[in-house]
């Protein structure tokens, strides 16, 4: 792969002076001064990493990003946001455009340049994408009325793995490439769910409790597909979280989860981070088995179980970023999908499904 990369940036001293870094880091370096151009390099010369303002000459950064995804060119391209400020709902509309990083200006060349190597890193495993994604879609289809649940899940839990980073209990673990890893497998945690009827997924009313325990294999059958194909390549760090989260999402901090009743540190994190961005989405969505919370109910019940449910550490990481949360939810909300149907004040309670295995409290009425 040529380590080609395209800056894309209106301001030409700027543009020249990031050219300069990346040149100097040993990168091949364009730059281009408007999309336009921008787009017809990409092409030309098959340039697989961009780095591109949030405002160029004649559209935005966010129209661009929209574009480079969209355009059929045959290769991924990572994509690289600069932001003229850290504000939550450009960060957001940033990873909802598909900005594989986000930088804020002004930025550290240091930095700049350690984040473009880990997008080629990436690179290097782009067929993952298209896997994870045709997989996810897959096991999607079973459940049509969660609409773009999978999109919210990866922004959720690149989002508290983002604010871990900075916790120093997991400095060395939750790296950059950590994050991107987390948001590019997440979307495989219900894999498992090709494998349950659809009259249990989609029931609308309460579950028996053999329907509960059909829909309890799916982690299982979930970590069985996926470890099939880490023994062919065992080399695929990838494939490895994905197994992690798909197999045990659904354990509780507390033990009394499923299906190895793992507690404490002995989750994978990958997993403790998912399993809350998972409810999060379910409690916050209209299901067939109910309507939708509000955020502010939402976070009482994901606060309430701090510590039994939910990973500490992981709980405060979400109050750190509701409001990105928030954000994101909103965001799905004006696309016309899974619009709240619940208020903050609702009480009514819902049943038993695994779509939100989560429950707590309200599990033990659930079942008949």
């Amino acid at each position: 792969m040529k380590n080609s990369v395209l800056v894309v940036d209106g301001e030409p001293a700027l543009r020249s002076e990031m050219v300069s870094i990346l040149e100097n880091a040993g990168f091949e370096a364009l730059g281009a001064e408007n999309g336009l151009r921008g787009l017809e390099l990409i092409e030309r010369e098959n340039v697989r990493l961009v780095i591109c303002d949030w405002h160029v000459d004649d559209a935005s950064g966010i129209d661009l990003c929209c574009k480079l995804k969209t355009a059929g060119l045959g290769s991924y391209v990572y994509v690289i946001l600069l932001t003229p400020k850290d504000s939550i709902d450009q960060r957001v509309q940033g990873m909802v455009a598909g900005a594989d990083d986000i930088v804020s200006k002004p930025f550290q060349p240091s930095d700049l340049v350690a984040r473009v190597k880990v997008g080629y890193r990436l690179l290097q495993l782009e067929t993952r994408e298209s896997l994870i994604l045709s997989l996810a879609k897959l096991a999607e289809r079973r459940e049509p009325e969660t609409g773009h649940h999978i999109e919210r899940v990866q922004c959720y839990s690149r989002c508290l793995a983002e604010q871990l980073q900075g916790h120093p209990k997991y400095s060395g673990i939750v790296t950059s490439e950590y994050v991107q890893l987390i948001y590019q497998t997440s979307p495989l945690h219900d894999i498992g769910k090709i494998g349950i009827p659809e009259s249990v997924l989609l029931k609308p009313g309460k579950l028996t409790q053999r329907e509960f325990d059909l829909v309890k294999e799916h982690p299982l059958i979930g970590a069985e597909t996926l470890r099939g194909a880490i023994e062919r390549g065992p080399e695929t760090p990838f494939l490895e979280m994905a197994h992690d989260i798909a197999l045990s999402h659904h354990e509780k901090f507390d033990g009394s989860g499923y299906p190895q009743g793992l507690a404490g540190e002995a989750i994978p994190l990958a997993a403790r981070i998912v399993a809350l961005a998972d409810v999060y989405d379910a409690l916050t969505t209209h299901r067939v088995y109910k309507d939708a919370y509000s955020h502010e109910k939402s976070e009482s019940i994901i606060v309430e179980d701090r510590g039994r449910h939910f990973d500490p550490d992981v709980v405060d990481a979400f109050l750190q970023v509701k409001e990105t949360f928030q954000a994101i939810c909103r965001h799905f909300d004006n696309d016309g999908n899974d619009l709240p149907r619940g208020g903050a004040n609702q009480t009514t309670e819902p049943v038993l499904s695994e779509s939100n295995d989560y429950l707590g409290p309200y599990e033990t009425a659930s079942l008949t």
